[in-house]
């Protein structure tokens, strides 16, 4: 399988700042990657400094000063990548609540709604219900709004959707985190969000959207939320 991914930014530096990307795609066993990150200042190019978390998710860190940035990234992927291994230290965080997944606060609504329910039917369960509970509204929801926000609104876009089945899993002890993808087929082309949890011993890939094709999703960043896989933030 081959797809092939971009990503293209313009960004007004109005203080001198670090960048935080994560744009390319996860290297993971199994997987070709022939790819190019272009991180310009003004039309000069600016250094770029890549940094490797346990998960496989790749930082690249850019020192800008004032002025125009703009990033490109380009990418061919070929392959299927081999099922993400399972560690200790993942488990452990992917069943704390978390900043945008806060599995403590619906853990009534779990119990309610998936008693009885275990390993891959609890799963299902879970990202079916939310894809059936939620409206798809791109706009709806802030950067601030978290799994309780989203289940009280009814509606958001593909990150709301990922954090609430998140934090369902976790309120029934089943790790469960976040992961950012390149969603070929998706239309508008956009940065994706899915959920993982991980039943009977592997970690799967749920979509409650039901957007993109889960076959050709690429990987680029895992975490236990949105606070752990933006594609940019930044620090002076």
């Amino acid at each position: 399988m081959r797809r092939t991914v971009s990503a293209a930014m313009d960004l007004d530096v109005t203080d001198a700042s670090d960048l935080v990307l994560a744009v390319s795609v996860a290297r993971l066993p199994g997987l070709a990657v022939d790819e190019r990150l272009r991180v310009e200042l003004d039309g000069g190019p600016l250094a770029v400094e890549e940094l490797t978390e346990a998960t496989g998710t790749r930082l690249h860190l850019v020192h800008a000063p004032t002025g125009t940035v703009t990033v490109r990234y380009d990418a061919t992927v070929e392959g299927r990548a081999e099922p993400v291994p399972v560690e200790d230290l993942d488990r452990i965080a992917a069943l704390r609540p978390s900043r945008y997944s806060e599995s403590d606060q619906l853990l009534p609504t779990a119990q309610a709604e998936f008693a009885g329910l275990e390993g891959k039917a609890l799963l299902d369960a879970v990202s079916s219900w939310v894809g059936a509970h939620l409206v798809y509204v791109p706009g709806s929801s802030k950067p601030t709004d978290g799994a309780t926000e989203t289940l009280l609104a009814r509606q958001g876009v593909c990150r709301d959707y990922a954090h609430l089945v998140v934090a369902l899993l976790r309120a029934l002890d089943v790790p469960a985190r976040l992961v950012a993808v390149y969603a070929p087929g998706l239309q508008p082309m956009d940065f994706h969000a899915v959920a993982e949890a991980l039943v009977e011993g592997e970690w799967h890939v749920v979509d409650a959207t039901a957007l993109a094709p889960r076959a050709s999703l690429l990987r680029i960043a895992t975490g236990r939320d949105a606070a752990d896989t933006a594609f940019l933030t930044t620090r002076r």
